[in-house]
């Protein structure tokens, strides 16, 4: 597996029908995080300030958001439609990322974190 520097050589090395939502979540990451450094976090794109607040990656079949156990827990019943587990949600490609939830949870995340 490579080891990926930056999220731009990430997404050169995803495939096309993945980019539309990995650009997406990243103007979102980016739009609800200005403070927060864009980098590479476990070999995934991540927004970190103190410390890493979000991740994402690119499946196969989905978009892996890992915005940790906090937000899962916390939005459990707007989540029901998609495969979850403890810190992870799967955004499938062939539907609209759910944005306005997406920031939501970011923000939840932000506050968890700021405590």
């Amino acid at each position: 597996m490579a080891k990926w520097t930056s999220v731009d050589e990430y997404f050169s090395s995803c495939e096309p029908y993945q980019l539309p939502c990995l650009e997406a979540m990243r103007r979102i990451c980016k739009s609800e995080l200005p403070e927060a450094a864009e980098c590479i976090s476990y070999n995934m794109p991540a927004y970190r300030t103190s410390q890493v607040l979000v991740y994402f990656a690119a499946g196969k079949k989905h978009l892996g958001f890992y915005p940790t156990p906090g937000p899962i827990e916390k939005y459990a019943e707007e989540l029901k439609e998609y495969h979850t587990s403890k810190g992870a949600v799967q955004f499938p490609y062939d539907k609209p990322l759910p944005e306005e939830l997406i920031r939501e949870m970011i923000r939840y995340r932000v506050e968890e974190v700021q405590g």
